[in-house]
């Protein structure tokens, strides 16, 4: 999502819903959420901050359903313009975290690298397409891996590199037409 954080819903499973109150988790989700590090101060202050930043957000602990891992979160996140995106993660410890699901959708991805997720219309030449960007911004991708609802429907390319992704590479890949959105994630 590029554009403003207008609201978010946290539903929280496992031993996330039983402590995420009292071991400080929504308030490391909810800075997270905002770009702070695990060791960013802010973070204590992350309700205030979200709330001065104009950002709604709700915490719902889910105790019924246990077929998950037990720090798992999921995330609906409505931008400005009322675009939702959904997000499934699971803390690994440390700060550490794996995203499972991107609205829906079965992903692997770590976060341990820059990365960018564009969400394209499975079309041919699509992939080829974005990494030739990277290859003249001189992009090192260490990573990439699609996944797609079905063929011919939404895909999701999740490209992890070891170099920083820049903004003029995302804005040139958004110029492709079967680009539907894109996130960049720095770290």
């Amino acid at each position: 999502l590029h554009h403003k954080i207008k609201s978010v819903n946290f539903t929280l499973y496992g031993s996330f819903a039983q402590t995420y109150q009292g071991h400080g988790t929504d308030r490391a989700l909810l800075g997270g959420l905002m770009g702070f590090e695990t060791d960013d101060v802010r973070i204590r202050d992350s309700f205030d901050i979200a709330k001065k930043e104009g950002i709604d957000f709700n915490f719902i602990a889910n105790t019924v359903e246990t077929d998950v891992h037990p720090n798992t979160v999921d995330m609906e996140i409505e931008d400005i313009t009322g675009r939702v995106l959904t997000v499934r993660g699971e803390s690994l410890g440390g700060g550490k975290v794996k995203l499972t699901r991107i609205n829906g959708v079965k992903v692997h991805f770590t976060g341990e690298y820059h990365a960018l997720i564009v969400v394209h219309k499975d079309h041919p030449g699509v992939i080829s397409k974005v990494t030739s960007v990277f290859g003249k911004q001189h992009v090192n991708i260490a990573f990439l891996r699609v996944y797609r609802e079905s063929k011919g429907g939404n895909a999701y390319m999740i490209i992890e590199s070891d170099t920083e992704i820049t903004s003029g590479a995302v804005e040139e890949i958004e110029k492709n037409p079967f680009v539907r959105d894109t996130m960049l994630i720095r770290r």
